[in-house]
């Protein structure tokens, strides 16, 4: 079993930044996909950004070239990192991490951009 916790999350005004992170209690990080996901109130869950164990990247069209993903095998953590918030960013996230057919997700941090 696998348990991660998310961290990070706040209240911060639009245009600004925050930086969650995710660890994870085993040391299983490298061989697995990490991903970033949200959601808003009466909204699904989508996809953030994800890291593959070979370092590729994918972001939703929403958070490009705002939004970092990156990782740390060695501390067993994945960071996501936010600038230029904007209201619509408002959301629990959530890190998720797959490894073989097997999901385990985190229980969410709340993120808050105020105009």
């Amino acid at each position: 079993q696998v348990q991660l916790v998310e961290s990070g999350g706040g209240l911060v005004q639009a245009g600004g930044s925050l930086r969650l992170s995710c660890a994870a209690s085993r040391n299983i990080f490298s061989i697995g996909t990490l991903g970033w996901y949200r959601q808003a109130p009466g909204k699904q869950r989508d996809l953030v950004a994800r890291i593959t164990s070979g370092g590729s990247t994918n972001y939703a069209d929403s958070v490009k070239g705002r939004f970092t993903i990156s990782r740390d095998n060695a501390k067993n953590t994945v960071y996501l990192q936010m600038n230029s918030l904007k209201p619509e960013d408002t959301a629990v996230y959530y890190c998720k991490l797959l490894l073989g057919v097997v999901d385990y997700w985190g229980q969410g941090t709340q993120v808050t951009v105020s105009s």
